[in-house]
């Protein structure tokens, strides 16, 4: 794909991550998708999006069916490395989609929220 203007991270079944594949397509916006289950997410990207977002606690979905099924221990990463390792054993806690662009990092979907990033 040429001239990308972001990348979407995500699961190829998720129905948020669909809804946000199928709103830049629809505006023609050049994007690359990565599903993270295939392609996990380095460590060092995981940290930035951290870094960028406030922490750790803003990426992880305590939402999810995977989270609500840890261990009460895993539950509560006290480091970075200890999210690190939970993300890497368990890629479906982080939130979706995850959008890049420009070096800023968004969280989830809205139709609203995809025009303010795009700037439409």
């Amino acid at each position: 794909m040429t001239d990308v203007q972001a990348t979407l991270y995500g699961l190829t079944k998720c129905d948020s991550c669909t809804k946000a594949r199928r709103w830049l397509e629809r505006l023609g916006i050049p994007f690359q998708f990565v599903d993270y289950r295939e392609r996990r997410v380095p460590p060092e990207t995981l940290k930035v999006w951290a870094e960028r977002l406030g922490g750790f606690d803003a990426l992880i979905n305590r939402q999810s069916t995977t989270w609500r099924e840890l261990p009460p221990a895993r539950k509560q990463p006290g480091s970075a490395p200890e999210y690190l390792l939970l993300i890497r054993e368990h890629p479906t806690l982080v939130k979706r989609p995850v959008l890049v662009r420009e070096g800023a990092v968004t969280l989830g979907f809205t139709d609203s929220l995809y025009k303010r990033v795009f700037g439409i």
